[in-house]
Formats: structure tokens, C-alpha cells, sequence
């Protein structure tokens, strides 16, 4: 079956969508995007995506093309034609494409903003679950990691670093300590304690992470948000990473150090749990 898309106002088979050769995020990465998961058709934690979307459209002095209701429609809508039982819906807005390449940003009175969103179809994506195996990587990326911009040449490189090592992902490190992973918030536990990066610049403000710490904290784990080192990690329990399109995921080895056996953690396991339950119960 062919997807239906959406493309500035209209929704489209994807075979018919199409987006101008001087779009700013084809030429500059002048663009931000979020990702929603969908569990039972319905989607999780879209309020905290959308709260996220108009800070990064904020920071970059990017117009708002149109009301977060209006958004929520559009995904609703997409779900339901393209019949999404579990999966994901990618959205994407750029400064537009004001006619031809230029550094300075067009006027926004003349240069509308591109939108669009597509789904992607993953059954079985809440029982997946796929212990990782992750290296360590300098972290290269531009300053504003909170910012969720279309920028992931470096990440996309990060990931296939890892492949090559035999490895599943990549936790990128900056001056001795880890930030996040290449599309994910980064974690580990030792004894009842969940650490991870405090938020900042240098990390995405990620919407599952926030989910995940307010669970932890709920069923009485001590949560600490502090710069952590590689070989601290290497020594823990536990870790795990958290993401829109993973929940929470248990890493079972770090630049060839075993955690727990190699296998995935209690803790990490019934923080995936929780987290998929409440998320289930809140899903709109």
C-alpha cells in the first residue's frame, strides 16, 4: 500500500509528494523535526513533542506554520489513513524555499515555511526488545544539541562507526564526559541510582527522558543529573538509553565491557514497563 503523506496543506501518495530543489533544509539543514511513536493508533506523548517543536522553531526565529491543534489533526489523520497500529510519525518544518540559495534567512512574509509529515509502519515496535551493544565516539556536533534540527550528518556517522565495530550505537564523549547517544538520551544505574547528563545546550531536552526520570523517581529510584565518564558507565550496574522510537532500551555492553552478565537489567526493564504502560494509558 502506498503512503499517504502530507505536504504544505495537502495530503498526498508519497510517490506524488514533492519539495522544492531550494528548500533551506536541502541546502542549509535550515530545518527542525520531531518524532511521535504510535501504540494502539493512538499517539504517545505528542503534547511533550509538540511543547519541544515550538521551542526549536523559537530558537531559531523560525515562523510557527500553523496551531498545535491543527498539527495533532494532521497526525491523527495520517495514523488513521495509513493504518497505524504501532509505528511512528515524522514531521518536519523548514524555513522554506524562498527561490534560490542564500545565506541570510528569507522574508517570512514572502517565504513560507515547508511542512511535512510521513508515518512509519512498526509492528511490534513495543515488544522489541533489543539489548545494545554501544562504543564510545568524540562528540563533533554543532552547540546546540538541544535544538532538534534536521543536522544529523554527524550522528548518521556515529551510527555507521559503530556498525563497522560490531556495535549498535555510539555514546558521544566531550572533554572526558558522555553527552548523549547518537539519537538518544544516555543512562546507567548503580545501585538505586539512575545518572544521567543534566540538560543543557549540549544535549536534546528529550520528552521520553523526562517521562522516564518522573516514572523512576515515582517508584522510588534516586535519580542524580550530573556529567558521568565512560569508565564510570563501564562500572555500573545497569544502562540503558530512551528515545521516541525505542522507550527504553537496556545497553548490555560498553566498548567491549559487559555489563550485568550481558544481559538486560531489572531496573532497565521495569522502567521500559512503566514507562509503556502509563504511556499507553495517556496516549491520545
Amino acid at each position: 500500500m502506498t503512503r499517504t503523506v502530507y505536504v504544505n496543506g495537502e495530503y498526498l501518495p508519497e510517490t506524488e509528494a514533492k519539495i522544492s530543489i531550494f528548500d533551506r533544509a536541502f541546502l542549509m539543514g535550515d530545518g527542525v523535526y520531531e518524532v511521535t511513536s504510535v501504540l494502539g493508533g493512538k499517539l504517545i506523548d505528542f503534547d511533550g513533542h509538540a511543547v519541544r517543536l515550538e521551542r526549536s522553531l523559537n530558537e531559531l526565529d523560525m515562523p510557527h506554520p500553523m496551531a498545535m491543534d491543527e498539527l495533532l489533526e494532521i497526525h491523527r489523520e495520517l495514523v488513521k489513513v495509513n493504518e497505524i497500529d504501532e509505528g511512528m510519525v515524522y514531521l518536519q518544518i523548514t524555513r522554506g524555499a524562498p527561490g534560490d540559495r542564500d545565506f541570510v534567512y528569507p522574508d517570512p512574509e514572502t517565504c513560507k515555511p515547508t511542512v511535512v509529515l510521513f508515518t512509519q509502519n512498526k509492528p511490534g515496535l513495543a515488544e522489541a526488545v533489543k539489548p545494545m551493544k554501544i562504543i564510545s565516539i568524540e562528540d563533533q556536533r554543532w552547540g546546540r544539541r538541544d535544538i532538534k534540527t534536521t543536522q544529523l550528518l554527524y550522528p548518521s556517522m556515529g551510527k555507521m562507526m559503530a556498525k563497522k565495530a560490531g556495535a549498535d550505537d555510539a555514546w558521544l564523549v566531550m572533554d572526558g564526559f558522555v553527552t548523549e547517544g547518537t539519537s538518544n538520551n544516555a543512562y546507567f544505574i548503580k545501585g538505586n541510582k539512575i545518572v544521567t547528563r543534566a540538560l543543557s545546550n549540549d544535549i536534546l531536552h528529550g520528552i521520553t527522558r523526562a517521562a522516564v526520570l518522573r516514572f523512576a523517581k515515582e517508584a522510588q529510584m534516586e535519580v542524580e543529573e550530573r556529567n558521568f565518564t565512560i569508565d564510570e558507565a563501564k562500572e555500573a550496574d545497569e544502562a540503558f538509553i530512551t528515545s521516541a522510537s525505542t522507550f527504553v532500551m537496556p545497553v548490555v555492553e560498553i566498548d567491549g565491557v559487559a555489563l550485568g552478565g550481558g544481559t538486560p537489567g531489572a531496573r532497565t526493564l521495569r522502567l521500559r514497563e512503566i514507562y509503556l504502560d502509563e504511556s499507553r494509558k495517556a496516549a491520545i
